[in-house]
């Protein structure tokens, strides 16, 4: 049994200040730095939109931040410009210990489909290659930390379980950004009815 962690978009723009901050998206961090010695592996998505990405409200003026548009024949919600390739935002926040990550996963890089998913862009049209990546390391477990609990995580978390992957989610390792008040709690019952075993971190370090 091998096992890996997952750091869901650790990224400056999801941080307080950041272009989408997800609240409170910094204390993760520390969970993170005190999880990875715990584990065979670790990995870390990263959103990695080009300028003109679809998903940015300012790319689909009149539309507003939060509205909801068709995206090559998805629904997408409109979000502010963030995680663009090669600027700060997207860059992982500098409190982050990135000296055990094995391998960075991007996505979101194609401008006409988001990928909330570290393993596959929203219509499923495309994979990231993650998904192979586990399989090619022998890892089994696959365990899951980040922001956004509603979005990247959650996602995320389903398609492990679909893939096959034990999966388990960090519960006190992630945060939401929770456009609507229940969307976390949502998230949460979502991924446990799908299968994914909830944990907090306490339960995983090693002593």
């Amino acid at each position: 049994m091998k096992k890996a962690l997952l750091l869901i978009d650790l990224q400056n723009d999801f941080m307080p200040g950041g272009a989408l901050a997800v609240p409170q998206g910094n204390e993760v961090i520390a969970i993170a730095n005190r999880l990875q010695p715990s584990f065979d592996w670790v990995i870390a998505t990263q959103d990695w939109h080009p300028a003109n990405h679809g998903s940015f409200a300012a790319n689909n003026l009149p539309q507003n931040i939060g509205d909801v548009i068709n995206l090559d024949g998805l629904p997408q919600i409109m979000w502010p410009i963030h995680c663009v390739q090669n600027t700060n935002g997207a860059n992982f926040t500098s409190d982050l210990d990135t000296t055990h990550i094995n391998a960075v996963f991007q996505k979101g890089t194609d401008p006409n489909i988001d990928s909330y998913s570290g393993f596959f862009d929203n219509g499923k049209r495309k994979s990231t290659g993650l998904g192979n990546f586990l399989l090619q390391q022998g890892i089994t477990d696959v365990y899951i930390m980040g922001l956004a609990l509603d979005y990247c995580v959650k996602f995320s978390a389903l398609d492990a379980v679909t893939l096959g992957f034990n999966t388990y989610l960090i519960a006190d390792a992630c945060r939401a950004v929770n456009l609507q008040p229940t969307d976390g709690t949502k998230a949460l019952a979502e991924m446990e009815a799908a299968g994914v075993k909830i944990v907090q971190s306490a339960e995983l370090y090693v002593k």
